[in-house]
């Protein structure tokens, strides 16, 4: 649903969370608050459908999203979820393309939006956020690159706690130990992981038996983060995380 018209001053103050307009000057946000819409999406509404012949770049500003897809046979491979301060659709408006993926609101969201059009003028025209704009995509090819070598080479079991790990930096709750909240289902995690839903529970018992997690209510806890990541490093044989 549209959200309620918003005045420059707070579109501005809104845009500044996103993590690659963190630096821009006011200006240069203003820039990118005048050729935005604002959208607020429930929990499991749909932003973006797959295949869906539109331009949009969406900035999420509050609440978090979820880009997932469904097999033919129904099967969900859930791609990511991004939180407040991300943003999604860059890709289809920088290549035309129709979406490659669903996008869905995991919690209340409020986004911005922006046509491709308007996106690809303000790369032409505005440097600092064009730069911003290609560290964000070599990221994404740099995390994909470790996911295909981590998806080539690694256990189911050593791909969980890879994304236990991920998970936990978001929320580190003292030193050497995190917090994952809500946790995901182990079903979740198991479409996260392209695997099923026993092989995570029984990695998650086994490090509940090692006292390396405990979850507690709607929480995961994890509570020995560097022996987490040592049992990562002997498995890639690399020092990576």
């Amino acid at each position: 649903m549209i959200a309620p018209d918003i005045t420059a001053e707070r579109a501005s103050a809104m845009l500044a969370v996103i993590k690659e307009f963190r630096h821009l000057h006011q200006t240069d946000l203003a820039l990118v608050a005048k050729c935005c819409h604002w959208h607020h999406y429930y929990s499991g509404e749909h932003i973006v459908g797959y295949r869906e012949d539109t331009n949009h770049t969406f900035f999420i500003v509050q609440g978090e999203i979820r880009i997932t897809y469904y097999s033919s046979s129904g099967h969900e491979v859930i791609l990511c979820d991004l939180p407040a301060g991300e943003m999604f659709g860059e890709v289809t408006a920088i290549d035309g393309l129709a979406r490659s993926a669903l996008v869905i609101a995991k919690t209340d969201s409020i986004a911005a939006s922006m046509s491709a059009p308007d996106f690809l003028n303000l790369l032409q025209s505005n440097p600092h956020i064009s730069l911003a704009i290609l560290k964000r995509l070599a990221g994404q090819v740099r995390r994909l690159t470790e996911r295909v070598f981590d998806y080539s080479t690694l256990s189911v079991r050593n791909r969980i706690h890879i994304q236990l790990l991920r998970l936990a930096k978001r929320q580190t709750a003292a030193p050497n130990m995190g917090v994952i909240s809500p946790a995901p289902t182990h079903t979740e995690l198991a479409n996260l992981l392209s695997t099923h839903r026993e092989a995570v529970t029984r990695e998650l018992n086994a490090l509940a038996r090692a006292k390396l997690v405990i979850r507690e209510s709607h929480e995961l806890h994890i509570l020995d983060i560097a022996k987490l990541k040592r049992m990562v490093e002997e498995a890639r044989g690399l020092h990576r995380l």
